[in-house]
């Protein structure tokens, strides 16, 4: 237990350090711009290809989806804050909120109902969730559309940066939300796929939501949204210290997780589906759970990136980029958390910065040619990733010593 708590206050004085560090340099304009913005973009990949290791390297499913909840998670933040500050209205945090509240209590609600009704099969479970869901959400958005004004009112009456930030760290949790109950919908008649299968119905989630967004302005009726042309418009507000603080608790929501008895399930099942089914564990849920759940992530840092820049465009979607954090999983180590987050700054620093500040003028684009070379260099020289299956104390699993057959042993020596 002393160790536990040892390594708890090491990484939380390692943490605040790190912050600190680069948040006085940031302010310092020792870092300029360029490499903040980089710094905040590699926070953001993390916490997306943390959610992607949960799902690959713990459970064991080959998944290329992560950024399309990403993209959901981006477009339904940045809509929220979009309104707020250029429509001076709080209808998209209302109806949003309400679509999240409602939606959530029917699936829980239908949930009770499809387990006790036997023998149906998946499909019919998935329309019947399905249903349910599109008529809770329509009911939300006419309730959101009502409260609308007084939530105004509300936040009105507070301090202008108050009222944009209380609103902005909704818009960020709403996205992850958003894009968590979209996946349980997805993941629904998906999952019950093999993990080859499984990989490409993902593949093709990313295309359908990137195809979406490229008319979200006249199929969605966004007009906000302006399609294929981009996003402009939103608030600039993530910084350091929002990316920071999400990234930390990413890192300890997994942690706990996989140190619990929920974690040693989801692993058991990446060991051995067939040995996991017959030991009991519900097979179904714990891979249902683990997708939502990483899908919350990114959903999360989606919130994110939409507020680094002020701009999204549906081609920093596209299905290309979905390769991007499953390659950051694979070299840093897949079920390696520490490896995750160390890959994730890797990556960014060097693809988004020190390769384009390297290379020739003219040359920028052959980054994507260094570093899959560099992918593959590894994977040949050390299949497990830079960090193998290595694992700071904080978040290494700690076995607490056997006292009680210490003490067996000590009784039976003074027997003998």
């Amino acid at each position: 237990m002393k160790r536990l708590n040892k390594s708890s206050v090491l990484f939380l004085v390692g943490a605040v350090l790190v912050f600190s560090v680069i948040q006085v340099l940031i302010s310092m304009k020792i870092i300029n711009s360029f490499w903040s913005t980089i710094l905040l973009q590699a926070g953001v990949m993390a916490i997306v290809a943390l959610g992607l290791n949960l799902i690959y390297g713990f459970n064991g499913q080959f998944s290329l989806g992560q950024y399309g909840f990403y993209a959901i998670g981006a477009y339904t933040a940045a809509d929220i804050t979009y309104r707020w500050t250029q429509l001076h209205s709080a209808s998209g945090l209302t109806v949003v909120l309400m679509i999240a509240i409602l939606a959530g209590i029917t699936i829980m609600l239908i949930r009770n109902v499809v387990t006790k009704i036997r023998g149906l099969d998946t499909l019919s479970a998935f329309a019947l969730y399905l249903t349910a869901v599109v008529f809770s959400i329509f009911v939300a958005i006419k309730i959101g559309q009502l409260i609308a004004n007084p939530v105004t009112a509300l936040f009105n009456s507070l301090p202008e940066q108050t009222s944009q930030y209380i609103i902005y760290l909704l818009a960020v949790l709403l996205g992850g939300a958003i894009a968590a109950e979209v996946s349980f919908l997805f993941g629904l008649p998906v999952l019950t796929l093999g993990s080859d299968y499984f990989g490409i119905a993902t593949l093709g989630f990313s295309i359908i939501v990137k195809v979406l967004l490229d008319n979200s302005d006249t199929m969605l009726g966004f007009a906000e949204m302006k399609g294929a042309r981009g996003m402009i418009g939103i608030p600039k507000v993530t910084t350091w210290a929002f990316v920071f603080f999400f990234l930390l608790l990413t890192v300890v929501i997994i942690r706990n997780l996989l140190n619990s008895s929920y974690g040693r399930a989801i692993v058991s099942i990446r060991e051995d589906e067939t040995a996991a089914t017959s030991m009991g564990i519900d097979v179904a849920f714990y891979k249902t759970i683990t997708f939502v759940i990483g899908s919350f992530f990114a959903g999360l840092a989606g919130g994110l990136y939409a507020h680094i820049n002020g701009f999204l465009h549906p081609n920093t979607f596209s299905f290309v980029k979905s390769f991007d954090p499953l390659i950051i999983v694979v070299f840093g180590g897949l079920g390696s958390v520490t490896g995750t987050v160390g890959a994730a700054f890797g990556w960014a620093l060097v693809l988004e910065g020190v390769l384009r500040l390297v290379l020739p003028d003219g040359f920028e684009t052959w980054r994507f040619v260094i570093y899959p070379a560099l992918l593959l260099v590894m994977m040949l020289l050390k299949p497990n990733g830079l960090f193998g299956n290595y694992e700071i104390p904080f978040i290494r699993s700690i076995v607490p010593a056997l006292k009680e057959k210490k003490a067996d042993s000590e009784t039976a020596k003074e027997a003998a």
